[in-house]
């Protein structure tokens, strides 16, 4: 799908949604990215101003469902965002967090010292993104290098408890193949910053995990770097930051 059909498909989504149905949509993403939990009612209507009773809440979640922006896991009362949901709120409602200056001096600081050595130069990039980020950083190029950093960091989110998850997301990593496939055949490129949904890709376990990269190219390697991490990730701070370090890492290595 191009940029601009997904443009127009988002607009369209806009356009289908009220705005009570909008602001409760935000407001339940924030939430379960917030706790990793089923979001139901009574907890939009106490934490949040939405300014309508449970009873309204609920309504209009159980229409959301019906629109595939939510579902229902298992028997929970709660509900959880959909892909769909994730990318509208991604593209249309959330506002990114921007790094402070503060943070952008000390990442170049991290690879100055290394932007001849191009190997090291990417080491040390996956290394700063997995700390600022508090996720799984990976790189590669398409000659099948790769960089990995910040295992660790996925075991504190919930859904990677799940030994299955986590035997999937690292299996991959090991694979040169699936790295390629991942960053160079279902990342277009075509856009700054992408976004994939464990779901869309397929692969058995991956259900829970989002991915977020960027690509770059330098002299004469073509590139990706981003980040594996729960579905429910911080997009608004993971997606400006995986963006600066692709940047990054084109303006060290030239």
């Amino acid at each position: 799908m191009t940029q601009i059909s997904t443009h127009v498909n988002l607009l369209l989504m806009v356009a289908a949604l009220t705005a009570r149905q909008i602001q409760i949509l935000r407001a339940l993403i924030d939430e379960y990215i917030a706790t990793a939990e089923p979001v139901g009612s009574l907890a939009l209507e106490k934490k949040y101003n939405l300014g309508v009773s449970p009873a309204t809440i609920r309504k209009e979640m159980f229409d959301l469902t019906k629109m595939n922006y939510l579902r229902q896991p298992h028997t929970s009362a709660g509900r959880v965002p959909t892909p769909l949901a994730m990318k509208f709120y991604i593209d249309q409602l959330m506002e990114e967090k921007q790094m402070s200056l503060t943070e952008e001096v000390k990442a170049k600081e991290q690879v100055r010292e290394v932007r001849q050595n191009f190997d090291k130069l990417m080491n040390q990039v996956t290394n700063a993104l997995a700390q600022q980020t508090h996720a799984l950083a990976v790189a590669t190029t398409e000659e099948g290098d790769s960089w990995r950093a910040g295992y660790g960091n996925i075991m504190d989110a919930p859904e990677f408890s799940d030994i299955g998850v986590c035997r999937s997301v690292f299996s991959i990593l090991e694979e040169t193949r699936k790295l390629h496939e991942l960053f160079f055949e279902r990342l277009t490129g075509l856009s700054p910053i992408e976004i994939l949904f464990g779901e869309e890709l397929g692969w058995d376990y991956f259900e829970p995990v989002g991915v977020v990269a960027t690509r770059f190219i330098v002299k004469d390697k073509n590139g990706a770097i981003g980040v594996i991490g729960p579905f429910r990730q911080n997009y608004p701070y993971v997606i400006p930051v995986v963006r600066y370090f692709g940047r990054l890492i084109q303006e060290m290595a030239q």
